[in-house]
């Protein structure tokens, strides 16, 4: 059965409206299975934080537990100690880059092959 849908009418608005869902549902998918996975998440500033995705937003602000703070260093982290920051929330305006930590990844996989 085929569905006819208009240039300017409502068919064309609902067509559209049903692309974005499918679109949204599968990022909501994506972001939902990082949920509780380590992240380092690289600012603006230079700093690095580490921690366990928690939530996120429209604005795409960005919540971390059990945070750590890495200064920025021309050697890896090599600068002296983390600073432990807990619960943190970084605005999206200031993150350059997120990556999940492989070995977060690595063990959901192994949790998931068990059952």
């Amino acid at each position: 059965m085929a569905t006819m849908i208009e240039e300017n009418g409502p068919s064309s608005h609902i067509g559209m409206q049903g692309e974005l869902s499918l679109s949204s549902s599968r990022g909501r998918q994506k972001l939902e299975s990082l949920l509780n996975k380590n992240m380092r998440i690289r600012m603006t500033d230079g700093r690095t934080l580490v921690g366990l995705f928690l939530c996120t937003d429209r604005d795409c602000n960005v919540i971390l537990g059990s945070a750590q703070e890495f200064l920025k260093s021309s050697d890896s982290f090599s600068q002296g100690e983390p600073r432990v920051l807990g619960l943190a929330m970084i605005p999206g305006h200031h993150v350059v880059s997120i990556e999940v930590e492989s070995d977060s990844l690595v063990d959901t996989q192994r949790f998931g092959s068990s059952h």
